[in-house]
């Protein structure tokens, strides 16, 4: 196979599971500004019709009947459409399961029968380090496990039938329409707190850091992976890294320190350099977008 074929170039037809949600939806918005035709299926289970953009078809249903919602021919996937908590993953893993076991497996079988480009969507989670109780970061939830699995699984059948593909890494994605709530993030959760003025819970112990990237910088990193990237390891990430204490800090937030959770681990261990490699570094930064949001 040609792997130039399937070069985000020229105008091509191009599906995002997951599209209505709060990347995907970023990532359909600049699809549609470069000319491509791009479907967007989607559960709807964290995504919302408010985050539609022009330029887009929504479709709505499960990825596990993705060849029936589906029936055109696709030039290039990106699988985004999936579920994305670690700790509310402890609840839920028979959803988990549903969504990222059953919903992938269909998203590959179509891979396959379309032969196009997949870019998968992974979890940074799977390369952080093993906790002093010896967890690894992969192992730290059904879902982190569902996502580390995945990302072997797209490896194998692109070796398997001969297929193009590449495997991204999100590292806690920020920016406009992040969700708060039970399926929210911290930037949003903690956002939330400073404008209803309340104070933040913080996991314990609080100096535990993460890498956070603002979703314009993630979607030019997709872009760049979609056209250029080949096989595993595109880490999109910033290279600051903010602890939870820090990150209230920012907001100027009373804590209430709560203690630390089994899904719990120290740090992200960062892994760029493919992806920098590509021509991409990030451009935003998170203390300037929140001191906007607090303007």
């Amino acid at each position: 196979m040609n792997d130039a074929e399937h070069a985000l170039d020229g105008t091509q037809c191009i599906l995002v599971t997951g599209g209505a949600g709060f990347v995907g939806s970023h990532l359909c918005e600049r699809l549609a500004k470069e000319g491509h035709t791009v479907i967007s299926l989607d559960n709807y289970f964290t995504g919302s019709v408010d985050n539609h953009v022009a330029g887009v078809e929504y479709r709505e249903g499960h990825t596990k009947d993705i060849a029936t919602h589906v029936p055109e021919t696709v030039d290039v996937i990106f699988h985004l459409g999936e579920y994305s908590r670690v700790a509310v993953a402890m609840e839920e893993p028979a959803l988990v399961f549903d969504m990222n076991t059953h919903g992938t497996m269909a998203v590959l079988e179509f891979w396959r029968t379309q032969n196009c480009k997949l870019v998968y969507a992974g979890s940074s989670t799977k390369g952080a380090p093993d906790r002093d109780d010896g967890v690894a970061g992969r192992n730290l939830s059904p879902y982190s496990w569902s996502k580390a699995i995945n990302t072997e699984l797209v490896t194998n059948y692109a070796r398997w039938y001969d297929l193009s593909y590449a495997i991204s890494y999100f590292y806690n994605v920020y920016g406009p329409r992040e969700l708060s709530g039970r399926y929210g993030t911290v930037v949003e959760i903690f956002y939330q707190c400073y404008k209803h003025g309340k104070k933040c819970t913080v996991n314990g112990p609080g100096t535990q850091t993460r890498n956070y990237t603002h979703v314009s910088d993630t979607v030019d990193a997709l872009l760049r992976i979609g056209k250029e990237g080949l096989g595993d390891g595109y880490g999109i990430a910033a290279e600051a890294a903010y602890s939870p204490l820090q990150l209230a800090a920012l907001y100027g937030l009373d804590v209430d320190l709560k203690p630390s959770r089994k899904t719990s681990r120290p740090y992200a261990n960062l892994n760029i350099e493919k992806t920098v490699a590509l021509g991409w570094k990030p451009k935003e930064s998170l203390e300037v977008y929140i001191a906007a949001k607090k303007a």
